[in-house]
């Protein structure tokens, strides 16, 4: 017969006894076990004889000084010393989360601003010094200030904040991205200033909350920088984030040959990865830039002429000094001329008109400096400047209208077919002689009065530009209908839309669905708001702008979240052509982010800051673009709280 398995002691189920408080000087702790109040030391279990032999061996001296009332007077004494160390702890415990708390929120608006790691110091000197003096007459100002004091903002603690919350977001973003119907990613490259090679990579998803717009990740290339370079990396960057590739349907880039190559560019290799074919699209805002470029070479010459006067005026300090004391001296509308930047976007408008506005001062500096320009003189060559001006005036308006968040890939595309119908009117015009679309060349005519407008040259410059908008855009041409479904479902013909990139949308259901909410007022009504909020936005844009409340349109609704909020309110009952809808709304229409992301990153990675490192960086620019909020509270719980450094 086997011998019965002797009980451990822990299995015996004892309990602590009240009893032993004043024979022992014991107490229970959250467990339930004994800890003794003199030394604080915690026995294994409830042992009546372990407690007496710790009590009798150890605390002898204290068993024979108190015995009796005297013994539960002691005991009191050190049961209230355990509560009042206790609480001590406690409120230090809240005290420095709160100051963890204060820590993360000043890290997020160092960061959001661009601002160095190291002004976490200089903040929190600044306030410690503002608090002596705004505090005066608060009878707590010793507290508040040392409160600020035991703030930990050193810049290695901004550093750590920033990154925690960085990767906080990146958390909410891949959450979403996955959860999402489908998504889409903008991609471009660029240089920052330690010459590395930055890939900029953005999401475009619907979430529960609306349409997003996203940084993933500022990928480093520290090598080449080749299609398969970028699609290697692109392709590391979603799979070590867990994103899953099933949901991606488009794909966005800058236009540049190692993104658009036909064998070897990125977005063949990513399809070829993939395995399956992708929506590709160049950006709209870039090949608009292409199209701007496409003055005659006369024109051009005249643009060359105007940076020739200009570098002419300003490499010289002394130059530039006396140029802007004369604009002073005539109450010039402007202090100063512009240097011409390829790069930028709007910049040879504004160049053109400020040189225009300024052209009577510049004819005057450069004859006491006896610098001979022959064509400042010339009607003809006057002429096709202040055409310049007017026309560069126009495509600038056209790429402000397409630059920003919230635009659809629809929305930006008929922007550009109504400016390409424009060009008829502008050629009309100066059939006519009206000049109405052309101030600046309307103001030289009436100066000029015996000036006759080359009208047929003007005309054939206008023609060309408009051809080369009309060879443009093909991809986003050839997709019209499919990226109009989510504005105009009832007018979409099935057939006609592109279903092979949205692979989770089965086309026999789709058409179903949309014949069985073709005929419902309900529906129908629903998209007629729509078309109403959509036609109301730029018609509060134009009365805001013409208000110069600049502010109040940045907060105006955009397009796309009504368009989300519209196929949102259909039941789930219609999931087909609810996915395909919010799958065309997640699609890129320009690498706009990407751009303004890298203004961004030259902000941050300046010449002050050329050893930031490439996570720093990373998430310095992520917590300044994202429109996600990090769950501090959550970061302030799972850190070890510490005192200040």
């Amino acid at each position: 017969m086997s011998k019965s398995k002797k009980r451990k002691v822990s299995e015996e189920n004892k309990t602590f006894n009240d009893s032993w408080i004043n024979s022992f000087a014991f107490i229970a702790d959250k467990t339930g076990l004994p800890v003794c109040l003199i030394c604080n030391e915690k026995l294994a279990n409830n042992q009546k004889s372990n407690v007496e032999r710790h009590f009798e061996n150890k605390h002898l001296s204290f068993a024979q000084k108190y015995s009796g009332d005297a013994r539960k007077k002691a005991v009191l004494e050190l049961m209230r010393n355990v509560d009042r160390s206790k609480h001590q702890f406690n409120k230090w415990i809240k005290s420095a989360n709160a100051t963890t708390y204060a820590s993360f929120v000043a890290a997020q608006e160092i960061v959001k601003h661009g601002q160095p790691f190291t002004d976490g110091e200089y903040i929190k000197n600044s306030f410690i010094k503002i608090s002596e003096h705004l505090f005066t007459d608060f009878r707590n100002k010793s507290e508040i200030v040392q409160k600020i004091r035991d703030m930990p903002l050193s810049a290695k603690t901004v550093q750590d904040r920033t990154s925690r919350m960085a990767e906080d977001i990146s958390k909410q973003q891949i959450k979403d991205i996955n959860s999402a119907v489908a998504y889409s990613i903008a991609c471009d490259e660029s240089k920052d200033k330690s010459d590395i090679e930055q890939i900029a990579l953005f999401c475009r998803y619907v979430s529960s909350a609306g349409p997003q717009e996203e940084l993933i990740e500022l990928i480093p290339l520290k090598s080449q920088t080749r299609g398969e370079d970028i699609c290697e990396a692109v392709l590391e960057c979603l799979r070590k984030k867990g994103i899953n590739t099933s949901h991606l349907v488009s794909v966005a880039t800058d236009g540049a040959p190692s993104m658009t190559g036909a064998n070897k560019g990125f977005v063949a290799l990513l399809q070829k990865s993939l395995g399956r074919k992708l929506l590709t699209f160049h950006c709209i805002l870039h090949q608009e830039a292409l199209c701007a470029k496409t003055f005659p070479p006369e024109c051009t010459e005249v643009m060359n002429v105007v940076m020739q006067i200009i570098n002419k005026i300003r490499a010289s300090p002394l130059n530039h000094r006396q140029f802007r004391m004369l604009l002073d001296e005539v109450d010039s509308m402007y202090s100063d001329l512009l240097l011409y930047n390829k790069v930028r976007w709007l910049s040879r408008d504004e160049v053109l008109k400020r040189f225009v506005i300024c052209l009577k001062e510049v004819k005057t500096f450069l004859d006491s400096k006896e610098l001979n320009y022959p064509q400042l003189e010339q009607a003809e060559w006057l002429e096709k400047l202040h055409f310049m001006v007017d026309m560069t005036a126009h495509l600038n308006a056209l790429n402000t209208t397409l630059q920003g968040k919230g635009c659809t890939a629809l929305h930006m595309l008929e922007d550009v077919f109504a400016f390409e119908r424009k060009f008829m009117v502008y050629a009309r015009d100066l059939q006519r002689g009206t000049l109405s679309h052309f101030s600046c060349l309307r103001e030289f005519k009436q100066t000029h009065s015996g000036i006759t407008i080359n009208v047929e040259y003007l005309q054939s410059a206008i023609i060309a530009m408009q051809c080369s908008f009309g060879k443009r855009f093909c991809e986003f041409r050839k997709e019209k209908k499919t990226l109009s479904f989510s504005v105009s479902p009832f007018s979409s013909d099935p057939s006609e839309l592109n279903m092979i990139a949205l692979s989770g949308v089965s086309q026999p259901d789709f058409e179903l669905e949309l014949a069985d909410i073709a005929d419902k007022d309900i529906w129908i009504s629903k998209f007629r708001r729509l078309t109403a909020d959509l036609e109301d936005v730029p018609r509060q844009k134009a009365d805001l702008a013409q208000g110069h409340n600049w502010s109040k349109i940045e907060n105006l609704p955009k397009p796309d979240q009504f368009i989300f909020e519209t196929w949102n309110a259909l039941p789930d009952t219609y999931d087909n052509i609810k996915k395909y809808a919010l799958g065309t709304l997640s699609i890129f229409g320009s690498t706009y982010v990407c751009e303004q992301l890298f203004s961004n990153m030259n902000y941050i990675k300046n010449r002050y800051r050329t050893r930031l490192t490439d996570d720093s960086l990373q998430s310095c620019v992520k917590m300044k673009m994202t429109s996600y909020s990090p769950h501090v509270q959550m970061l302030c719980n799972e850190m070890q709280e510490q005192k200040s450094h």
